[in-house]
C-alpha cells in the first residue's frame, strides 16, 4: 500500500484540485492562453469574412423562368394507380410490328399469328395540385422495367399545351414512405451510438443541407461566381459542422486550420487542371439543360465549386481524427515533443490515407460505372475513355480531392503537434498527471 501523495500544489503550479478538475471532462486544455490568442487571429477574422461572404452574396431565392418540359424541368403531380387491367396489347396500339398490309410476306404472316401480348392499362388518379381527381390511363408495355400495380404511389408529369387526354402521363414511382424510413432509421442509429454527439451530427447535417440549398444553389443560379460560393458555403459548413459536433476548442480550431489549407490547395489545384484539360462541364442532357435555362452561369466553375463541395466532407474525417490522435498521443505521453508527435501520428495517418483514397476513388467509379460499362460495351482502350470529357471530369475530380486529402494528413498532424507541444496553462508546469495517477480525485494516487 501506497499513501497518499500530499496535497499541496502540484508541478504544474496549480493545485491538486484544479489539475484533476481540468482532466475530468475529457482532454486537458489543450493549449496557453497566448496560443489560444493566436489561433483567434487567425480564425476570428476567417469566420468574419464568411460572414461577409454570405451576407454580400445571400441570394433572394432562385430567378424564375419558363419551364420547358424537359427532363427535370417538367411540372409533375402526385397520382395514385387506381386500378390495373390486362388488355391485348393490339387493341390499344401498343408494341405492335409496323405492317403495309401486305400479308403475303413472311414477317406479315408471322405477325398475325403470333400469340397476343398482353399490356397492363392503368387507370391514375391526380392527388394534388388544380386538377385532384382527374384520372387518365397509363399503357405499360409487358417489357417495361416499370409494372404498375393497384394502390401504388407514382408521379406524373403534367405538359398544358399537350392535347387534353396526353397532358399527364407516369414519370416515376413516389419513394418517399421507404426514404423517410430509411432516414429515419439511419438518425436513429446515430443517436443510440453517438448520444449526445450523434444529435449535434444530426443538426449539423440539417443544417449544411440548409446552406446548400439555401445559399449555394440559388446564388449559383443568380449569376454569382460558383467558385467563390462554393468556397463561402463550404466554408461556412466547415466552421458549423465542426464546431458543432466537436466543440468550441483549441482542438476542433486546429481541425479547422488544417482543413481550411486542405480545401485552398484543392481550390488551386483544380482551378488549374480544370482549366488546362479544357473541362467545360457541360457533358450531359442535365448540364446542358442547366446551361440552355441560365446560359450565365460558368458551368466549369460549377464543376470547380462541386469538387471543393465533396471533397469537404471526407477533409473533416482526416483532419479530426489526425488532430484527435495527436492530442490522445500526448496525454499518453506528455514528455513527446512535437517531432515525436508527428512522427507518430503521421504514421496513424498512413493508414487513413491508404483507406480514405481507396474510398474516394471507388465512390467516384460506383457512381461512373455505368458510363464504365457503356465503354466496355464499347471496346474503347483506356486511354480512349480516359480522354472523353465525361470520364475525365471524374478522373480530375477524384485525383484533385485525393491530392488534397493526402496533403491533409501532414498539414494537419503537424499543426496538432506544434500546438499541442506548446501547451503551457501555467509558467514552468506541466501539462498533464503522470502517468497512474488518478484523475478528477484532487490529484491523489490510486491505492494500490
Amino acid at each position: 500500500m501506497t499513501s497518499p501523495e500530499p496535497h499541496p500544489p502540484h508541478p504544474s503550479g496549480g493545485s491538486g484540485h484544479g489539475h484533476g478538475h481540468s482532466h475530468s471532462h475529457g482532454p486537458a486544455a489543450p493549449v496557453s492562453k497566448h496560443l489560444r490568442k493566436v489561433i483567434a487571429a487567425v480564425l476570428i477574422p476567417f469566420s468574419t469574412a464568411v460572414l461577409v461572404g454570405l451576407v454580400v452574396l445571400w441570394p433572394g431565392g432562385a430567378p424564375p423562368h419558363q419551364r420547358t418540359g424537359v427532363g427535370f424541368d417538367r411540372q409533375t403531380q402526385q397520382a395514385k394507380v387506381v386500378k390495373v387491367d390486362k388488355v391485348d396489347c393490339k387493341s390499344v396500339n401498343a408494341g405492335q410490328a409496323p405492317s403495309n398490309g401486305d400479308t403475303s410476306t413472311a414477317e406479315s404472316q408471322s405477325a398475325r399469328e403470333a400469340p397476343p401480348r398482353w399490356c397492363g392499362k392503368a387507370t391514375v388518379e391526380v392527388t394534388s395540385g388544380k386538377e385532384k381527381g382527374r384520372t387518365f390511363t397509363e399503357i405499360v408495355q409487358p417489357d417495361s422495367p416499370r409494372q404498375l400495380h393497384a394502390g401504388q404511389d407514382v408521379i406524373v408529369s403534367y405538359a398544358p399545351d399537350a392535347p387534353h387526354d396526353l397532358q399527364y402521363s407516369v414519370t416515376d414511382v413516389n419513394r418517399r414512405l421507404p426514404m423517410a424510413l430509411l432516414a429515419g432509421i439511419f438518425a436513429l442509429a446515430v443517436v443510440l451510438v453517438g448520444r449526445l454527439r450523434g444529435v449535434m451530427a444530426l443538426v449539423a447535417l440539417v443544417v449544411s443541407f440548409a446552406v446548400l440549398t439555401l445559399f449555394i444553389l440559388p446564388a449559383v443560379l443568380q449569376g454569382s461566381n460558383p467558385l467563390l460560393v462554393a468556397v463561402v458555403g463550404a466554408s461556412a459548413i466547415m466552421l458549423i459542422a465542426l464546431y458543432m459536433c466537436h466543440g468550441l476548442s483549441a482542438r476542433t480550431s486546429v481541425a479547422v486550420l488544417g482543413t481550411l489549407v486542405s480545401l485552398m490547395l484543392i481550390g488551386v489545384l483544380g482551378s488549374l487542371f480544370i482549366g488546362w484539360a479544357a473541362l467545360t462541364g457541360n457533358t450531359d442532357d442535365n448540364t446542358g439543360l442547366i446551361h440552355g435555362l441560365y446560359p450565365n452561369i460558368d458551368m466549369s466553375g460549377l464543376l470547380l465549386a462541386g469538387v471543393i463541395i465533396g471533397s469537404l466532407g471526407v477533409l473533416d474525417d482526416v483532419t479530426v481524427t489526425q488532430t484527435s490522435a495527436v492530442w490522445e498521443l500526448h496525454e499518453a505521453n506528455p514528455t513527446m515533443g512535437p517531432r515525436g508527435l508527428y512522427r507518430a501520428g503521421i504514421r496513424i495517418g498512413r493508414d487513413h490515407i491508404a483507406s480514405v483514397v481507396n474510398t474516394l476513388v471507388l465512390a467516384y467509379a460506383g457512381a461512373a460505372l455505368p458510363l464504365l460499362l457503356l465503354f466496355s460495351i464499347a471496346q474503347s482502350s483506356v486511354g480512349t475513355v480516359a480522354n472523353s470529357e465525361l470520364v475525365a471530369e471524374e478522373i480530375v475530380r477524384t485525383l484533385v480531392g485525393s491530392i488534397g486529402l493526402v496533403a491533409s494528413v501532414p498539414l494537419t498532424t503537424a499543426l496538432a503537434a506544434l500546438v499541442v507541444s506548446a501547451d503551457r496553462p501555467a509558467p514552468g508546469g506541466r501539462t498533464a498527471p503522470r502517468l497512474g495517477a488518478k484523475r478528477g480525485s484532487g490529484g491523489h494516487r490510486r491505492k494500490k
